[in-house]
């Protein structure tokens, strides 16, 4: 027998299987010469029969066992809600399955997903194989799935993406088309190709029909890869888990009242109020969560990769088994419930005194709708708030204008932006557009969960106790030089170099309401913010203008509420689920897992709304709307319609036959030769030309004239300026030598 044979080879790789490219087995082997020659053949006959995969150009690795730093692909949840990975070669992924094992020793990062690829360390366990990530790789856009319909074609089809950053249609041959017949929503997987032409790529999953008025909703599930099914033993845990027998204290014959939206199906607070000498106790109880899901267990795996709920006009994605949200851990009226209260002591001027948390049972008194405590309190009770108007409304809100007197001395962010709702039939088509009433209950109920936010992160913080805050941190510098920059427009100071308070935005948006430049400055404030995140490390919370702040008050829709909990828990002694050892630990990755999952959510959200949205005016096509100017680049203005809260584009190319410059600092589009302008926060009226409900877009000509020239302002020379080019259609600002009045060949 020749050397080397098969075995030395797969002996070798056995004792080393860090060695994978051809060299390193050369020299592991002290194959020389000739011998080269045999190894490689060597290699290919373990390739073709399976033994072997190829990693690499010139690499290869056992079939049946990774080496033990690979690159992995996550391919599926399995039963118990573990996330599994397989190891990536050349040909596609191969090799055992590996569990999830989170990251590396003191490495952190985003948590992965289905279809995510990373570096990991691979080990072999009792239980099997485990993954821990060293880095996890950005997706290129060739690699990430793609939702839209898929369009029957002679042969095979295409599938028109419904998302607007996708300019490409994707085809598909008859043999990838997995059953889709034509108008199907599916979700469809690249595949890897080389040079130019059409973009293959094959049918993964069948989501609707495009007729299905739920489609909105069941695309952006799709395109964000929320889960939506429990795995078994998730839903057995939720059905049959009875919780441990803790000390609790009674809190039944309190008389505690929810009061939430009038459509809520899950009820996770609860407030109660009451006169005292020289102010008041408060008690806001939150349903224990914890006590149904504890920690490691497939519940609690399943909460944690979904990190809260997901809300849409149709339906909600909860992050618990309707069991627990809308039934065990719902604060139903008249019944025993489970929960977290903490008790506040406040005086007359809002100021707090003492704060005591506790682990209770309760009882609640009644379950009100924002409008129906709103009415009582006006005067109007009903009959299920009547009895409760002198004993528990009336302090309550006697409680909340004491907590305003603070408030106002706080000084808080003043942002009060109007919210629309989309109502939807029982046919699942949008009945409707409103707005939400926004009442003195609902800045009742928001100043009481602000107030026992606060009280958990003092709490946990002055034991010493790890913890998720929430914080917010102020503007940049970019941000806040940038509004300097458009407060000149408007002949407004902002001195820079002074430190940023929320007392000054509140002041610039006082001195602008009721000015026809209120929705500007508005707008460009709310820009200005930074977004508020989750983390381990404390910096406040400057829109709220909190130095400690943590979300404790919604564990059945937010895991960071549970681990909040769960700390309280073991600080205090409630019982034995405790926040554990591992949790604390890898607290920062929790961390940024939960601000990925919150953002996911919120853009599947918007995407679905953008949706319903472009259905409900899709045989409006030709009306004309009233608007305001919400956004201003240089390929044309984004326009908010006022009846609906819809948002519309019109381009730049279609305004007029005149040139329009991007002016940033003015956030406006100013005429070439007239020096007219269009800019943030202008009221206009526009028609709708056209609507793409699968993009949920909608396609906008200006009607409005745009506003004179400013005084005394300067035009900037023709000479190498920078204008829109509307030859190109692109949307870019470049030197433009285009016939005015040319029409666009795109739309975008």
């Amino acid at each position: 027998m020749s050397f080397p044979d098969k075995q030395t080879v797969l002996d070798f790789l056995k004792e080393n299987p860090d060695a994978t490219s051809k060299q390193d087995i050369a020299r592991g082997l002290k194959v020389k010469g000739r011998e080269r020659q045999t190894l490689r053949a060597i290699l290919k006959e373990l390739e073709a029969d399976g033994t072997l995969t190829k990693t690499g150009k010139r690499a290869w690795a056992r079939s049946d066992v990774p080496p033990p730093t690979s690159v992995v692909v996550f391919e599926k949840t399995d039963e118990n809600g573990d996330l599994i990975a397989r190891a990536s070669g050349k040909e596609g992924p191969y090799g055992p399955d590996l569990i999830y094992d989170g990251y590396n020793g003191k490495m952190r990062g985003p948590a992965p997903g289905v279809g995510d690829r990373g570096l990991a360390r691979i080990k072999q366990t009792k239980d099997g194989w485990s993954a821990r990530l060293m880095k996890l790789f950005e997706k290129r856009d060739e690699e990430r799935p793609v939702t839209g319909v898929y369009l029957r074609t002679a042969r095979g089809g295409r599938v028109k993406p419904a998302s607007r950053k996708i300019k490409h249609e994707l085809h598909v041959r008859e043999a990838d088309v997995n059953g889709a017949e034509d108008g199907d929503l599916v979700v469809a997987m690249p595949m890897p190709q080389r040079g130019y032409g059409p973009v293959r790529a094959r049918i993964t999953e069948i989501i609707g029909r495009r007729e299905d008025p739920r489609a909105a909703s069941l695309l952006a599930i799709a395109a964000h890869d929320i889960p939506t099914e429990f795995p078994a033993a998730v839903v057995a845990q939720a059905q049959e888990h009875v919780p441990a027998e803790v000390k609790r204290t009674d809190l039944r014959d309190t008389p505690l009242i929810t009061i939430d939206p009038a459509d809520a199906r899950d009820h996770d607070d609860a407030v109660f109020a009451e006169r005292i000498a020289d102010g008041f106790r408060i008690i806001v109880a939150i349903a224990d969560v914890s006590a149904y899901v504890t920690p490691d267990s497939a519940l609690d795996v399943e909460a944690l990769k979904r990190g809260n709920s997901t809300y849409f006009p149709d339906r909600v994605v909860p992050m618990l088994p309707f069991e627990l949200s809308a039934d065990a851990c719902s604060l139903k009226e008249g019944r025993d419930r489970l929960c977290m209260a903490v008790e506040i002591q406040i005086d007359k001027s809002g100021t707090k005194r003492s704060h005591k948390f506790m682990r209770a049972i309760m009882r609640s008194a009644g379950a009100l709708s924002y409008e129906e405590a709103q009415q009582a309190i006006d005067g109007q009770p009903s009959d299920r708030a009547r009895p409760l108007l002198e004993t528990v409304l009336q302090p309550l809100w006697d409680a909340y204008a004491a907590l305003s007197e603070a408030r106002e001395r706080r000084g808080p962010l003043e942002l009060d932006l109007p919210e629309r709702k989309v109502e939807i039939a029982k046919d699942g088509s949008v009945a409707g557009i409103r707005t939400k009433a926004r009442f003195d209950a609902h800045k009742l109920i928001e100043e009481m969960m602000i107030q026992a936010n606060v009280c958990a992160a003092e709490e946990l913080e002055k034991r010493g106790s790890p913890l998720l805050y929430r914080i917010h941190d102020a503007p940049s510098d970019a941000k806040i030089a940038a509004l300097s920059e458009f407060l000149k427009t408007m002949d407004i100071d902002w001195p820079l170099g002074e430190r940023t308070q929320t007392k000054r935005f509140n002041r610039l948006l006082s001195d602008f309401d009721e000015t026809e430049h209120a929705e500007a400055v508005s707008e460009i404030v709310l820009r200005t913010q930074s977004q508020a995140i989750y983390s381990p490390d404390n910096i406040g919370h400057f829109g709220l203008n909190l130095k400690k702040y943590a979300h404790f008050t919604s564990p059945i829709r937010r895991y960071s509420d549970l681990i909040v909990h769960r700390a309280l828990i073991k600080t205090h002694g409630f019982g034995p689920e405790g926040l554990t050892d591992k949790q604390a630990a890898q607290l920062d990755e929790t961390a940024q897992h939960l601000v990925q999952t919150e953002r996911r959510s919120m853009a599947a959200e918007r995407e679905a709304t953008d949706r319903y949205l472009a259905l409900f005016l899709a045989d409006r096509v030709g009306a004309e709307f009233s608007g305001r100017i919400t956004g201003v680049t240089a390929s044309g203005l984004f326009v908010r319609l006022d009846e609906t809260g819809a948002d519309g584009f019109c381009p730049a190319s279609r305004i007029s036959h005149e040139y329009w410059r991007y002016n940033e600092a003015a956030q406006a589009l100013v005429g070439e030769d007239s020096g007219k302008r269009y800019e943030l926060g202008q009221t206009v009226e526009v028609r709708l030309a056209e609507v793409t409900p699968l993009e949920g877009g909608l396609l906008l000509e200006l009607l409005s004239e745009p506003k004179p020239r400013r005084p005394g302002e300067k035009l900037q020379p023709r000479t190498r300026g920078k204008r829109y080019d509307r030859r190109k259609g692109s949307g870019k600002v470049s030197r433009g030598k285009g016939k005015p009045g040319g029409k666009s060949k795109k739309r975008r």
